[in-house]
C-alpha cells in the first residue's frame, strides 16, 4: 500500500547557514514518500544559490521578496499537490522517524486536522524549547502556553507529556495539516506577518469542527529565534498586535469585548513592567503595537465572516478555563502539570 504523500515546506529568509546545517536532517527522514521544499522569500545571503549548489534534490521555490511567514507560506503551499503538508522552520533539527507518527496520527482519525511533534531546545536537548513544547494552550484570555512551557519557564523533558493528545494550537515550527482544510479555513493570515499566525490558524480549524493534536512520537528539535531575535522590539510589536487580532477574529462576540478589555489593562500592566526594567523599547513596541491595531480595527472586524462560525471558548480543546497571568505570576504555578486542567 502507498504511503500517503507528505511536502516538509521550509520557508527561509537569509537564513543560509541553518539550512547548510539543517536540511541534510529533513533529507534523511526516514518515510518513504516525501519531499523537502525550500520556498526562499528574496533572501540576500545567497540561500536559493546554495541550495541549487548542494542539495540538487530539495524543490526549490524561490521569490523575489520577502513575503513574511504566513504569506510566504500561503504562495509556497499553493504550489503543491501532496497529501500532508509540514511547515517546518529553517532552524529545526528533525529526528530520522519524526514524519510517521504524525501521518499515523492523522491517518488514523479524519477530524484530526493539524499536529505537531514534540519540540525540544535545539541547545539543551533535555528541556522542551519555547515554541511549542508539547502542545500549544491558551487561556481564557487567550494568551498562549504550552505543555512543557509556561511564559518563559522551560520544562525538563521527563517524559510527562508522553501522551498524544488534543492541544489548542500547534508550533509553526513544525506543523503538519490537511492541505484541503488548510485551504478551506483560508490558510495563514499573510496581515499577521509573523507570530501567532499558525494559532489564528489553528482557532479556525477547530471552529471549523477539526481538533488540533500533538504528536510526541514524533520528536525535532528548535533552535529559536532563527528569523527574528527574541529579546527584538519588532517581535513584541507583533506578539502583542496579533494577539488583539487573534481575538477580535475568532472570539464569540460577546466574549470579545469583556476579554479585550481585560486584555488592555494586562497589556498596559506589561508595559509598566517593561518601563520599570528599563526596556522603554519594549513599552513602545507594545504602544505602538495598539496603535497599529486600533487604527485597522475595521479591517480586523471583517475578518470574521471570512472564518467559520466563531465557537466559545471553553467549547473548545486545549483552553485553560483561568489567568495563566495570575497563576503564574501571582500563584508561583511553574509547570503545566500543577494548573488546575481536567484530566486530559
Amino acid at each position: 500500500m502507498n504511503q500517503p504523500s507528505v511536502s516538509v515546506v521550509i520557508l527561509n529568509f537569509n537564513t543560509r547557514n541553518l539550512l547548510e546545517k539543517l536540511v541534510p536532517f529533513a533529507l534523511k527522514t526516514d518515510y518513504p514518500n516525501f519531499e523537502v521544499v525550500v520556498a526562499d522569500n528574496g533572501s540576500t545571503d545567497g540561500s536559493e544559490e546554495m541550495i541549487r549548489a548542494k542539495f540538487p534534490e530539495v524543490k526549490l521555490i524561490a521569490f523575489e521578496s520577502n513575503h513574511g511567514f504566513a504569506e510566504g507560506y500561503n504562495k509556497a503551499l499553493a504550489q503543491l499537490d501532496t497529501d500532508y503538508w509540514v511547515l517546518l522552520n529553517s532552524d529545526v533539527e528533525v529526528d530520522p522517524k519524526w514524519v510517521t507518527p504524525m501521518v499515523e496520527l492523522l491517518e488514523s482519525n479524519p477530524k484530526i486536522g493539524a499536529a505537531q511533534p514534540k519540540i525540544k531546545d535545539y541547545n539543551q536537548r533535555e528541556y522542551f524549547e519555547y515554541a511549542g513544547a508539547s502542545g500549544g494552550w491558551i487561556d481564557k484570555y487567550a494568551y498562549p502556553f504550552c505543555r512543557g512551557r509556561i511564559f518563559n519557564h522551560l520544562e525538563k523533558d521527563e517524559a510527562q507529556y508522553n501522551d498524544a493528545v488534543k492541544t489548542f494550537w500547534a508550533s509553526g515550527a513544525a506543523l503538519m495539516i490537511r492541505p484541503e482544510l488548510f485551504k478551506t479555513v483560508g490558510g495563514l493570515d499573510g496581515d499577521f506577518f509573523a507570530h501567532m499566525e499558525e494559532i489564528d490558524l489553528c482557532w479556525r480549524v477547530q471552529n471549523a469542527g477539526y481538533e488540533i493534536w500533538v504528536c510526541p512520537e514524533s520528536t525535532v528539535y528548535h533552535m529559536g529565534g532563527g528569523t527574528l531575535d527574541a529579546q527584538s522590539a519588532r517581535k513584541t510589536f507583533l506578539n502583542f498586535r496579533n494577539n488583539l487580532a487573534l481575538i477580535t477574529k475568532n472570539m464569540v462576540a460577546s466574549e470579545w469585548i469583556k476579554v479585550f478589555l481585560i486584555r488592555l489593562v494586562l497589556d498596559g500592566v506589561a508595559g509598566a513592567k517593561f518601563l520599570l526594567d528599563g526596556k522603554a523599547g519594549f513599552t513602545a513596541a507594545i504602544v505602538k503595537a495598539h496603535w497599529s491595531f486600533f487604527l485597522k480595527l475595521p479591517h480586523w472586524w471583517r475578518k470574521r465572516k471570512d472564518v467559520p462560525k466563531q465557537q466559545r471558548l471553553r467549547a473548545l480543546n486545549g483552553v485553560y478555563d483561568r489567568s495563566i497571568v495570575a497563576s503564574h505570576f501571582i500563584e508561583k504555578v511553574k509547570t503545566f502539570d500543577r494548573l488546575d486542567i481536567p484530566q486530559l
